[in-house]
């Protein structure tokens, strides 16, 4: 498992940037030239016990990561932990696992059938969290995952890796409200995720959000190639709690809608 948590994070961004080409340009837009902080990550796994949440997170508590939060989505049968690192300059990290025995015995035997191709080794080597798809899939099986699970056919088709990054609008020059940044966007032709609005959550939960729709790219099957919804870009803005520190957390049904960034727009 790595041992420097900026190598690790280095690691991840080059990986994703391969997968959503329309985060570099959005980085740009934004940062004009100045450094972007990234309020969290989020990775997906299934509750599966050789690549279940633990596993994964078990990278980031070797790194000083301690669990933070627990989420339980009740529709989209997932549960997640949000980690948080002592040094709160780091990035959060939002884990979540699909519920896989709440599915049809159909889509329990597919994903079980791509579990059994892992090498359990690969699970702790240092590349596990951007090392992508470990197992064979043809389109058939991606589109019937799909017709049951939008969030099972995403990590048959992707494997493990960042479904996003998070811009942190409390720390972007030039940006006091997520209007802005969404002004910003829209007007740079970036398509928003608008599921429950295109801000989810409030200064009354204090969180709000904001996301692209995720970036189609060609993925090869085991069959053909085909173009699908990878990676999207997300932007937070987090305001004081009554002690006057800013909220760490997350909120479940903001989050919920977050999760559809990645549906076929």
């Amino acid at each position: 498992m790595h041992t420097d948590v900026n190598k690790l994070f280095e690691s991840l961004w080059s990986d994703y940037l391969a997968m959503t080409p329309s985060a570099g340009k959005v980085h740009q837009l934004l940062s004009q030239g100045e450094t972007i902080i990234n309020d969290h990550i989020a990775l997906r796994t299934f509750n599966i016990e050789k690549v279940n949440l633990a596993v994964l997170a078990a990278h980031f508590e070797s790194l000083g990561y301690v669990d933070s939060g627990d989420y339980h989505f009740e529709a989209k049968k997932l549960k997640a932990k949000h980690f948080e690192h002592p040094d709160p300059t780091q990035p959060k990290v939002f884990i979540s696992e699909l519920m896989v025995e709440e599915f049809s015995p159909q889509l329990q035997s597919i994903l079980k059938g791509l579990v059994d191709q892992i090498d359990v080794a690969a699970t702790t080597a240092d590349n596990f969290l951007y090392s992508g798809r470990h197992w064979e899939l043809d389109f058939t099986t991606y589109e019937t995952l799909l017709a049951e699970s939008e969030y099972a056919a995403w990590v048959a088709a992707f494997g493990y890796r960042a479904n996003h990054f998070t811009v942190s609008i409390n720390h972007l020059p030039g940006y006091s409200t997520i209007l802005d940044v969404n002004e910003t966007l829209k007007k740079g032709d970036f398509i928003l995720n608008s599921a429950g609005g295109e801000v989810k959550g409030s200064a009354d939960v204090l969180l709000e959000q904001s996301s692209t729709m995720a970036d189609k790219i060609e993925v090869d099957f085991k069959d053909v190639q085909k173009s699908i919804p990878s990676c999207f870009y997300e932007f937070a803005l987090r305001y004081p709690k009554a002690d006057g520190e800013l909220y760490t957390g997350f909120v479940a049904a903001s989050a919920d809608k977050i999760f559809e960034s990645t549906n076929a727009s």
